[in-house]
Parts: structure tokens; C-alpha cells; sequence
């Protein structure tokens, strides 16, 4: 049996992830004097509530080795031979490397798949390589599909300040934004690990515009598969997804999650946007 693992940064829901079937390794966040694990004993109502009360923006921890260790080992006890361990991209977070570290061991061969994502990208993955495995593929394929979604898929987002990414380090290529946000959404991804600019808008409404033209130029790959992300305001994501039906672009709507604490520490408020990647071949 193939045990699959993730960390708590992909922001799947407790019962969700319990459906699934597969088991989380949580972050921690340290905020106000205290160390937290993600979605466990913190939350991102937490953190930006705490900050808009005058606390600082707090940091963020990786797992341990002996975290995985703990989680394989649990893996293993319910029955696994063999364990898919997809992480947070190893540019935002040590997190992949401490799943490394503790999958070398004789005794359970442990895969660790970088996702160079965050979020809604590992989601995304979890969910697929879950499917996969319970359709009976192997775990060449799985891995084979997990490679073209981190090669294929697509991440918009707009913040609502730039504070969180400038204080945790995070903004790579997006610091040319600082000090030009008057009025101004800053369209972002991830590359190489960094927080990248992608372009700039005017207002909420041609950020959206923005984001969606590039959502319509992945259809050429195939129909996409969306997965709406927000922290604290779902009806932005609503938003966003009633602007994509009215383009009558054809999607597969993957649902609407709230970014976690972890994440939400290094993005801050008024955050909102999309992963999305081409669904395979029928």
C-alpha cells in the first residue's frame, strides 16, 4: 500500500484530508511568544486579527526530521510498504529537506516530491497523486504526473500590502513594487522559490482581468482545473470565480480553500487568487 504525506502548508481541511486519506506534517508559526503548528492550535483569522491589533508579524518554522520520522512511522504501523511524501517548494521552506532526511531509512522506501509550490499547488498534487493511487497506478505514474502539473500549473494572486513579504524575506523579484502600491494590485507568482511579480493593476477589478487572461491562455494546454485561494475573504474568491463563468471559459472547478497561517504570514491580508493546472487527457 502507498501512504501518501504532505505538509500542513497545503491548506486542505482536516476532514478533507481524512477522506483522503492522507496524513499532514504541520509547520509552525511563532507569533506573539508562543510556537504554534499550523492549522492545529493557529489559524490565519489568528494572525491577521493579532496583527491588526499591533502585534508583529510573526515568523515561520519547518517541520523537524524527527516530524517525518513520526509521520512514516505512523504510515508504515497502519500498513504501508511504500510512502509519496509531497512538501512545500524547497525555495520558500526547509521543510523538504527534513522530509529528506527522514526518508533515509532501510526499513520503508520513502519518495519525497519537491512541489516548487505553496498552498493550492501541493493541494492540487496531493489530490491527483490520491486519485492515481487509488485507480491503481504505480508510483512511476504518480510521479510522472505530479512532474507535469509542477511543469504545467499556474499560480495568480494579488496581496493586499507587500508588509508580510518584505518582513519574512519572501519577495524576491516583487521588491521593484515596494512604495507603488497606492491604488496599485500587484499581480504575483512563484518563481525559483520567490515571491515574482507578474504585472501590475489598477484596482481590484483589472487585477482580476489580469489574472483570467492568463487563466484563458492555459486552456491551450487543456481545460483547466481551478482551485480559488483566499485568506479571510472568500467572497473575493466567489468573485473571481462568477468574472471567470461570465467569460464562459470551460473549467473544472476545484473548489475554494482559505490559505493557512503559515502562508498567510508571509503573504498578510486582502490576499486572493488561483492555482490552476491543465486537466490530462480523458
Amino acid at each position: 500500500m502507498l501512504a501518501i504525506i504532505t505538509d500542513s502548508t497545503c491548506d486542505l481541511p482536516a476532514e478533507e484530508l481524512e477522506q483522503l486519506g492522507v496524513r499532514r506534517v504541520p509547520l509552525y508559526v511563532n507569533f506573539k511568544g508562543g510556537v504554534y503548528r499550523d492549522w492545529l492550535e493557529i489559524t490565519p483569522k489568528d494572525i491577521i486579527e493579532g496583527v491588526q491589533a499591533g502585534a508583529p508579524i510573526p515568523s515561520t518554522s519547518q517541520p523537524s526530521p524527527q516530524d517525518f520520522t513520526d509521520a512514516y512511522d505512523a504510515a508504515k504501523a497502519e500498513g504501508a510498504d511504500e510512502i509519496l511524501c509531497i512538501t512545500i517548494s524547497s525555495g520558500l521552506s526547509g521543510t523538504y529537506a527534513s522530509a529528506t532526511l527522514a526518508a533515509e531509512r532501510p526499513d520503508i522506501k520513502v519518495h519525497v516530491f519537491d512541489s516548487r509550490a505553496a498552498s493550492l499547488g501541493i493541494a492540487m498534487m496531493v489530490k491527483r497523486a490520491v486519485a492515481l493511487r487509488d485507480a491503481g497506478a504505480g508510483i512511476d505514474a504518480i510521479l510522472a504526473e505530479l512532474e507535469r502539473l509542477r511543469a504545467q500549473a499556474l499560480l495568480r494572486f494579488t496581496v493586499g500590502t507587500l508588509d508580510f513579504l518584505k518582513k519574512n524575506g519572501r519577495i524576491g523579484g516583487a521588491r521593484a513594487l515596494l512604495g507603488s502600491l497606492l491604488n496599485v494590485k500587484p499581480i504575483l507568482s512563484v518563481t525559483d522559490g520567490k515571491v515574482s511579480p507578474v504585472g501590475r493593476a489598477r484596482g481590484s477589478k483589472k487585477a482580476t482581468k489580469m489574472m483570467l487572461d492568463d487563466l484563458e491562455a492555459l486552456q491551450k494546454q487543456g481545460t483547466p482545473v481551478v482551485y480559488f485561494l483566499h485568506i479571510q475573504d472568500p467572497g473575493a474568491a466567489q468573485a473571481l470565480r462568477e468574472e471567470l463563468r461570465a467569460r464562459n471559459v470551460p473549467f473544472e472547478d476545484g473548489g475554494t480553500y482559505e490559505i493557512g497561517a503559515v502562508i498567510a504570514t508571509h503573504v498578510g491580508p486582502g490576499t486572493y487568487g488561483f492555482y490552476a493546472y491543465p486537466a490530462p487527457p480523458a
